[in-house]
């Protein structure tokens, strides 16, 4: 099919909504249309000045805010590739990153300016500071020159002033071209940069404005929670919104239930994009408390009164979260049954979607109308899904998903991409799920080892495992997930420890030293809450690795 311009849409809108508010930091400052359009061709004079080319690769690392939407809107329209790497890595896994992209610039946040160490990172040109574009750090005359008089240079090309007829933006050449590269995991051996073509953020721009272009106004609000560099939040609580003309307001600070139950009721957004932490949390603080009292479940029981009391419990809970939503949708964690069902008794507008950022990221979503509770929904628009099974209504087997969202393969890993990625087209997500007849799909966990923390942020206990083995005494581990708490299985080498004269005790202070020193080098969501002794090796397969689903109960 023949696919639009992304940029061109960007473009558009940018033009028709000139006047508009566009992004605001939350409790801070307002950028209109016209301002984003100016801040734009500001960084597309530091760029062309400073010898980036298109097709370079520009990171962006720091906390949502409206400077780095600005960044990565200009890194795009500029047609460089913009790599979002998400604030929370540690400063080893951000400095794999830019070196892996073979990133020339990076723009930082505040806190991850004060982390980085800028020699780690030597083929960078330089380092940008998203709060007001300074440089912190220039290797090259051209980007220093370009930095210092960027005003001079702006008003020599815009004598009079900047107009809307003034913006022009790079069309990509096709669709396959590359947009972005997002990566799921922040460590080199794992590293695994997800190529996102401009055929994949369009078709991802189609479908919402397809399923919420008309219950979605121009100057309506929205609130981006999640992190813009997890592709979730990149293409359903900003690019989208920027596009159709919406107003989006960004968290800049950590997304507490408190500031996020004060920004609904301020901000008032037309949608709700979120995990299901966030949800589960404001219905568990703000809603059980009010309906567990004993006059409330005798109501609740009562055939005649129970209908009104639920819309009551229903009008409450719409305003727990500003009250003018469409819906709220759900996804990137599995859904705790208890909140769902209540939500679904109340008659609550949601649902739960299911994506992956090799599709950037949609694969599967039906309204809150049409939504079987339980399921992810359907096929999303552009795309196939099936289930590798005999019988997909009642054997699970693998999700494939095939259409314009599939990305183009893993950055420089040929042997990753050709395990993932089939010769006719099919992404093979590795998680497990079963099909109905009507196309809902039912997601029955999720093979490949990968771990999800309550949060929606994926861990991948591989990576910590890597780590954990090469401390004192380790000889071999697992990583499990307890309730949403992270638990370490070590097998350790008792013969050594024998040798030394170490005792049981012993072990267990070296291996919670060993703990403690593993969580420094660890983002907050996967850090080890216990270690657990194993009296014996692991069982293995034939190819020597450890039979993980053994022990997924210990």
């Amino acid at each position: 099919m023949d696919i639009p311009s992304f940029n061109g849409i960007i473009e558009k809108s940018i033009i028709d909504n000139w006047n508009l508010d566009a992004l605001t930091d939350y409790k801070g400052a307002t950028l209109q249309y016209h301002d984003v359009a100016r801040k734009i061709e500001k960084l597309h004079i530091m760029f062309e000045n400073s010898g980036v080319v298109k097709g370079d690769k520009i990171a962006l690392c720091g906390r949502n805010s409206a400077n780095w939407a600005v960044a990565f809107l200009a890194t795009l329209t500029y047609g460089a590739v913009a790599v979002p790497i998400l604030h929370e890595f540690t400063p080893d896994q951000v400095h794999n990153i830019v070196n892996h992209s073979d990133a020339k610039l990076l723009f930082v946040g505040d806190i991850v300016a004060t982390t980085i160490d800028a020699t780690k990172m030597p083929a960078l040109e330089g380092i940008i500071y998203i709060p007001d574009y300074s440089l912190v750090i220039s290797r090259t005359d051209k980007l220093t020159y370009a930095r210092e008089h960027l005003n001079e240079i702006f008003g020599k090309k815009y004598p009079k002033y900047f107009r809307a007829e003034h913006v022009h933006y790079y069309r990509e050449a096709n669709g396959d071209e590359l947009a972005m590269i997002n990566y799921t995991s922040g460590t080199t051996g794992f590293s695994k940069g997800v190529m996102v073509p401009y055929r994949a953020v369009w078709s991802n721009y189609d479908f919402a404005e397809n399923v919420l272009g008309k219950t979605i106004k121009r100057g309506d609000n929205v609130i981006s929670i999640l992190p813009m560099a997890h592709m979730y939040g990149m293409a359903f609580e900003f690019t989208f919104e920027f596009m159709h003309g919406c107003h989006v307001f960004f968290l800049t600070r950590v997304p507490s239930p408190a500031i996020i139950a004060q920004a609904f009721a301020d901000v008032k957004p037309a949608i709700i994009i979120a995990v299901p932490l966030v949800i589960e949390k404001i219905i568990r603080k703000k809603v059980f408390p009010k309906i567990q009292n004993n006059r409330m479940r005798l109501l609740l029981n009562m055939p005649v009164i129970n209908k009104k009391v639920q819309e009551k419990i229903c009008e409450q809970v719409v305003q727990a979260f500003g009250g003018r939503f469409y819906e709220v949708i759900i996804g990137g964690a599995a859904f705790n049954q208890e909140v769902e069902q209540f939500l679904h008794r109340i008659s609550f507008p949601y649902t739960v979607g299911y994506g992956a950022t090799e599709c950037a990221p949609i694969i599967c979503y039906a309204d809150y109308k049409t939504f079987a509770p339980g399921s992810c929904g359907r096929a999303a628009l552009h795309m196939e899904v099936k289930i590798a099974s005999p019988d997909p209504a009642n054997v699970p087997g693998e999700i494939l998903a095939r259409g314009l969202n599939v990305m183009l393969g893993y950055y420089k890993n040929e042997e990753a991409t050709q395990q993932t990625l089939d010769k006719d087209g099919w992404y093979h997500t590795g998680d497990l799920g079963t099909m109905d007849y009507q196309g809902n799909v039912f997601i029955k966990g999720r093979s490949k080892n990968m771990l999800l923390s309550a949060n929606g942020q994926n861990i991948y206990p591989e990576e910590i495992e890597d780590k954990l083995n090469s401390m004192a005494l380790v000889v071999e581990s697992v990583v499990i997930q307890k309730e949403d708490k992270l638990v370490a299985l070590i097998y350790p080498d008792y013969d050594e420890a024998k040798n030394i004269g170490l005792s049981n005790d012993d072990l267990l202070k070296i291996m919670e030293q060993n703990r403690q020193e593993l969580n420094q080098a660890l983002p907050a969501y996967c850090k080890i809450s216990a270690i657990k002794l194993q009296k014996e090796e692991f069982a293995k397969t034939p190819k020597k690795s450890i039979k993980r689903f053994l022990y997924q109960d210990a």
